[in-house]
């Protein structure tokens, strides 16, 4: 019967996960690759439509709605930033108050909203201004859109970046939250789980670079806006359908306010004297952790500085005395900070130059038949594609292959992976800025440096939509598996929200940095380097300028990557946890022993003095 009840809580999961009402479950009837096949189905379609409006609204800013060419880059810019930049506020809600299951419900609610919205705005003929004529982004076109116009298709797009914050940073925490990293086959397949992940978001991007693109550009922007529209609302109603085979985390409090307390008691007490012994240090007792489904974390000797919030004193305040693992979620975050920032300049990149490789198409023969020519921005599915390829070898053969020497279960670091990404950003503008000049040579000897299509095949556009596709499945799925794992297990929504806000930053970042270029290519009477007419540009220039900035940015990584101290993976902390226990047992059992030796021996002496007697 013993047995039986050990192995029927061995069954349970460890990692503190819960049931929608906060009951521990069983792993068997939940969780693994069966729930993540719900999550992965609503995320194939939220990126299908995400994509499908951010791949052609320049377009449509400029062709249905007359606005200008710098002011549609700057919309669109301003948007995708904050796109990604939301994502912070929805992991604080998730992390601090309505768990993640419950603010991703609310906020896809939000999501479909915009959609609907966006729609209609597309759909009806008063809400968006009449074509000028042939050429609907005309300049000196007169009918330009109304306020009412401009404002429900703004409003749209901005309900869409409140509910893109609410599902962004918890869709994959939930995935990933499904797997027990307790159990060894479970955490295997935990770490294949982004590989996967991002291999089912490029998915949903490929049909929106080319099926939708294609729909919008030859059919009509109501079917092009209303399709992705339908299949987020069905995505939706199957990720509700998954909700008994989900395991929850229980919201602990707002991240923010613990990482503030660290910080205001450590500067409140910094005159005094850290103690030599970490054992000193404030700490709760490991089964307090333990009661509630969290983890209790040792002591790290980096940033010390933040240790005297832990330095015992007369007050007991949480804003002046901190517990050690409360500090040292603090340091956790804290020290992810110069990775963040390494990632800026990719983003830069991400945000900026796939936008000129497809102007760059734009100049090129397109035409596959007589009948059919390559829609601009399709370029982007070569990225896609090739991610979805590389992501597919990395997982099922560099990984088994490089395990044998690393003896790592991940084949190789996530910073490594990282850093072979940013590696590769560099080969990348590299070899655009060598096809940019062939282009450019190929426009001079065909007399065409005042502007139109140079006969040249776009597929010599090729090599550098590969790559970019092969440096992303190394750097963009290291980053997000990177701020996930790396994050307390408090704060994993925030953690996620962090590589999403790499992307926010890096398309501000890029707006600042483009305009900064052309403003100072073009003193001293220099044409400049990016002109309206891309076969009168230096793009060749600013390519070779991205490599120099990546190449700086790829030392500094290299740099803050030396001191980064990967934190200690939970399992060790349960095994402690369990050996302190068995310990706990032993002591128990030796007690028991002794007072059971102690009872006997004073019954024989009773019973001797008995018989004296």
């Amino acid at each position: 019967m013993a047995g039986d009840s050990e192995g029927a809580k061995e069954e349970y999961t460890k990692d503190g996960s819960v049931d929608l009402n906060g009951n521990p479950i069983l792993r068997s009837k939940c969780g693994g690759w069966t729930a993540c096949s719900f999550v992965i189905v609503y995320e194939v379609f939220e990126r299908m439509a995400f994509y499908g409006i951010q791949s052609n609204l320049v377009l449509y800013l400029t062709n249905k709605l007359h606005q200008g060419t710098v002011t549609s880059v700057n919309n669109v810019t301003n948007w995708v930033g904050t796109i990604w930049m939301t994502p912070m506020i929805g992991a604080y809600v998730a992390d601090a108050y309505l768990g993640r299951y419950f603010t991703f419900i609310i906020a896809s609610v939000i999501y479909l909203v915009g959609m609907c919205l966006l729609t209609l705005a597309v759909s009806v003929n008063s809400l968006k201004p009449p074509p000028c004529g042939p050429n609907t982004s005309d300049p000196n076109c007169t009918e330009k859109a109304s306020s009412l116009q401009l404002g429900v298709f703004f409003t749209a797009l901005y309900i869409l970046a409140i509910g893109t914050g609410g599902t962004k940073p918890n869709i994959s925490t939930i995935g990933a939250d499904q797997f027990d990293e307790f159990d060894p086959r479970e955490r295997a397949h935990k770490l294949s789980f982004f590989n996967w992940w991002m291999f089912s978001i490029f998915f949903g991007t490929l049909f929106a670079f080319t099926i939708l693109v294609y729909i919008q550009d030859n059919i009509g922007w109501t079917l092009g806006y209303g399709l992705p529209t339908l299949g987020l609302f069905i995505s939706i109603i199957i990720f509700v359908i998954g909700t008994p085979f989900y395991r929850h985390k229980l919201p602990s409090g707002s991240p923010f306010t613990k990482m503030a307390r660290v910080l205001v008691a450590a500067s409140r007490k910094w005159k005094v004297q850290v103690p030599s012994d970490p054992k000193e240090l404030h700490e709760l007792d490991l089964e307090e952790y333990a009661s509630k489904g969290k983890y209790r974390i040792d002591h790290t000797p980096i940033l010390r500085i933040l240790d005297k919030a832990a330095v015992k004193t007369s007050s007991a305040s949480p804003w002046v005395l901190c517990p050690v693992t409360q500090v040292e979620e603090t340091k956790q975050m804290l020290r992810m900070i110069p990775i963040l920032f390494a990632t800026f300049v990719p983003s830069i990149m991400l945000a900026q130059v796939n936008t000129l490789f497809v102007k760059q198409g734009t100049t090129l023969n397109r035409s596959i038949s007589p009948h059919f020519k390559i829609p601009p921005a399709s370029l982007q599915a070569f990225v896609t594609v090739s991610m979805l390829i590389t992501v597919v070898i990395y997982d099922r053969c560099f990984v088994p292959f490089i395990m044998k020497w690393t003896k790592n279960p991940r084949g190789i670091t996530l910073l490594q992976r990282l850093g072979i990404g940013l590696i590769l950003h560099i080969i990348v503008m590299l070899v655009a800025s060598l096809t940019e000049r062939r282009r450019l040579n190929a426009a001079k000897a065909h007399g065409l440096e005042g502007g139109g299509e140079i006969p040249v095949t776009i597929f010599m556009l090729l090599p550098q939509f590969v790559l970019m596709g092969m440096a992303d499945a190394f750097l963009e799925v290291a980053k997000i598996e990177f701020f996930y794992d790396q994050a307390p297990e408090t704060m994993k929504s925030l953690g996620t929200s962090c590589s999403q806000t790499s992307l926010g930053v890096g398309n501000f970042l890029s707006s600042y940095l483009l305009t900064t270029v052309s403003h100072i290519t073009r003193k001293n009477g220099h044409e400049g380097w990016i002109l309206n007419n891309l076969n009168a540009s230096h793009l060749d220039y600013y390519y070779a300028f991205f490599s120099i900035l990546n190449l700086l940015n790829l030392l500094f990584f290299l740099f803050v990557s030396w001191f980064y101290l990967y934190k200690v993976e939970n399992s060790e902390q349960t095994e402690a946890f369990q050996m302190m226990k068995d310990d706990k047992s032993i002591v128990a059992a030796k007690i028991q022993q002794d007072e059971d030796n102690l009872h006997a021996n004073l019954a024989t002496a009773l019973f001797n003095a008995n018989i004296e007697v």
